[in-house]
């Protein structure tokens, strides 16, 4: 018997067009294998995540940079379509802050958690973060905010370089602009290049003192507060390989219990009053041994399955039981599991360690996903090898003549004036 209740449906839902989005996989299978009805909003017309057993169907999804009445009109179409009420899975900052906001327009159709409307943006946002961790005394490294380019390369030096550059709201970036949620910065002019292009990127541009990453020094936290403010589910885990390496998600992880990650996090999540699944980033820095915030993600993290407990409980179920009024059981940490991203960590997925792991596409009970995944990954190698293969080769600058010290006397030109070497080949 399902410890969830099979009778209320769930819907993921995601505006991120990233077909690779392995998170949109976890949430499906781990609803799905608890009998939960699972309808998806996503464009999954080139993702693996399509091909699972556990998709029930397929719903068209708000297009990129939707705003929140866009938004409301795709739920209210697909809730019609649903036939009854469902609780709803928010899988992207865009999606989770939308979701909060319209939360009683949604009402009946969909179940969320009671939270502040605004909070799930004031978290996501990079710049509001520092000064929530700053009233809560949660660490987070020292953060600038420049008005103009010139204060961006003035604030560069008094930082120190290199330092981390970020868009305050990253979820506002343009598709194809080239433009990256977070960079490493080394010079005041490519700040100041940086911030001369916020009115393109849609939010201001922050700067952060750079805390270099190393062993035992990333981490994270995945949790669900219920309604009565507890965290539920979830855990501390150690990011032992990432994509890019040094930087981006969690390409291997391991659940670590870490008291002190723990602490902090339920810390901020009562002092803000936040209900609902968060995904937190921590890096520790060498010098203090402190932890420092670097990220709060209003929704499930893409390793979430990390911590799936003893009780085959994860942050999305306890979200479902949550919501629909069930107990959510105490199961006991799982430390040592692993979860890896085959894609970016091929050989890591050939070990299991004792503990056990997750694979974020493989799966005995859903292969489909897995082989789709491998046959779309590969496409997408070799389609970025050709481009480069057939990208020109940059010209290179042309080599000027070196001028005679004194002109021939037969020589009609003058020591000023360019020789006709020179002009052919400018």
């Amino acid at each position: 018997m399902s410890l969830l209740d099979t009778g209320i449906p769930a819907v993921v839902l995601r505006i991120d067009r990233n077909p690779f989005h392995h998170g949109t996989l976890g949430a499906v299978r781990s609803l799905g294998r608890a009998g939960v009805e699972v309808h998806v909003v996503a464009d999954c017309a080139g993702s693996p995540v399509r091909r699972s057993r556990y998709v029930r169907r397929l719903h068209a999804p708000p297009a990129p940079g939707a705003s929140a009445e866009e938004i409301l009109a795709v739920l209210r179409r697909v809730a019609a379509q649903v036939g009854r009420p469902a609780v709803l899975v928010p899988m992207d900052d865009a999606t989770a802050i939308a979701a909060a906001r319209l939360r009683g327009d949604l009402a009946p159709s969909y179940l969320l958690p009671a939270l502040p409307a605004t909070l799930p943006e004031r978290v996501a946002d990079k710049a509001q973060l520092a000064t929530l961790c700053a009233a809560a005394g949660v660490p987070h490294p020292p953060t600038l905010l420049p008005d103009s380019p010139g204060r961006a390369a003035e604030d560069a030096g008094r930082l120190g370089l290199p330092l981390v550059a970020k868009w305050s709201r990253p979820w506002l970036l343009p598709p194809g602009s080239g433009l990256r949620s977070t960079q490493l910065v080394h010079s005041p002019r490519q700040a100041r290049e940086l911030h001369a292009r916020t009115a393109e990127a849609g939010s201001a541009l922050l700067l952060q003192s750079y805390l270099p990453p190393g062993e035992d020094r990333d981490w994270f936290f995945h949790g669900y507060a219920d309604r009565s403010g507890t965290v539920r589910a979830g855990g501390s885990g150690r990011k032992r390989l990432s994509w890019p390496r040094g930087a981006g998600l969690t390409a291997v992880g391991h659940w670590t219990p870490n008291a002190e990650v723990c602490a902090l996090a339920e810390r901020l999540t009562s002092e803000l009053g936040y209900r609902g699944v968060l995904d937190l980033d921590f890096r520790r820095c060498a010098a203090s041994g402190r932890y420092h915030l670097l990220d709060f993600n209003p929704r499930p993290g893409a390793q979430f399955r990390l911590f799936a407990d003893s009780a085959g409980l994860d942050v999305v179920r306890a979200l479902h039981l949550d919501l629909t009024g069930r107990p959510v059981p105490e199961g006991e940490p799982v430390a040592g599991r692993a979860f890896v991203v085959e894609n970016y960590a091929p050989f890591a997925a050939l070990r299991t360690p004792p503990a056990g792991r997750e694979l974020a596409w493989y799966a005995g009970d859903d292969r489909a996903p897995g082989r789709a995944m491998w046959a779309l990954w590969a496409r997408h190698v070799s389609g970025r090898l050709r481009r480069r293969l057939v990208a020109p080769a940059p010209v290179p600058a042309p080599r000027p003549v070196p001028r005679a010290a004194t002109p021939h006397p037969a020589s009609p030109t003058s020591p000023t004036s360019p020789t006709d070497n020179e002009k052919a080949s400018s």
